[in-house]
């Protein structure tokens, strides 16, 4: 393994079924899935944000929820950030007192926006035979809320109160529809 500093960095990932916008504000699921290339080849490591969440559960410091990852931008608070088997999976709310608050929860709501994206820095990573970069590591700063995820495999299904299952499912079928056009496929 080596260490290398690369800066800021940023990983995406699509609203999937495990996310939810609850009560208008509320919102729950997994900003990272382990094990998962993202579109830039990297797979983040089961482990890989446990330091980071002590270290600043020990200072007692929270992760930050951003929006579009500009700093200038909070438009929540994350209110839990843990490792499970799956990924790293988050909760908070979203402070409508908040203009862009306001703004992300209608969107989101709307299906308008349909990604969260963690920004962080390399603490430790390798690559694999297949020229993945496998991130072991990660110093966690920020959980954002963004138009484009870059992680495909998580689906569409930002749900509020009235929204069934199968209406969330229809809509994912769409939102893939629409990427797949784009991408010419």
């Amino acid at each position: 393994m080596r260490t290398v500093d690369y800066g800021l960095e940023t990983k995406f990932c699509r609203l999937g079924e495990d996310v939810s916008l609850k009560e208008g504000c509320r919102i729950e699921g997994y900003a990272s899935v382990f094990g998962v290339p993202d579109q830039g080849g990297d797979v983040v490591a089961a482990g890989a944000y446990r330091r980071s969440l002590r270290q600043l559960r020990e200072a007692g410091r929270g992760v930050k929820m951003l929006w579009q990852h500009d700093p200038a931008q909070p438009i929540g608070v994350w209110e839990e950030i843990v490792e499970d088997a799956r990924g790293l999976k988050v909760k908070g709310r979203i402070l409508t007192e908040v203009g862009k608050g306001r703004e992300a929860a209608a969107l989101l709501a709307a299906g308008a926006i349909d990604g969260l994206s963690i920004g962080y820095r390399t603490v430790t990573a390798e690559r694999d035979a297949k020229g993945q970069r496998l991130l072991r590591e990660v110093e966690l700063w920020e959980v954002s809320l963004v138009t484009f995820p870059m992680l495909p495999e998580a689906r569409v299904a930002a749900k509020g109160e009235s929204l069934s299952e199968a209406a969330l499912r229809e809509l994912a079928a769409v939102f893939e529809d629409a990427r797949r056009t784009l991408a010419g496929e």
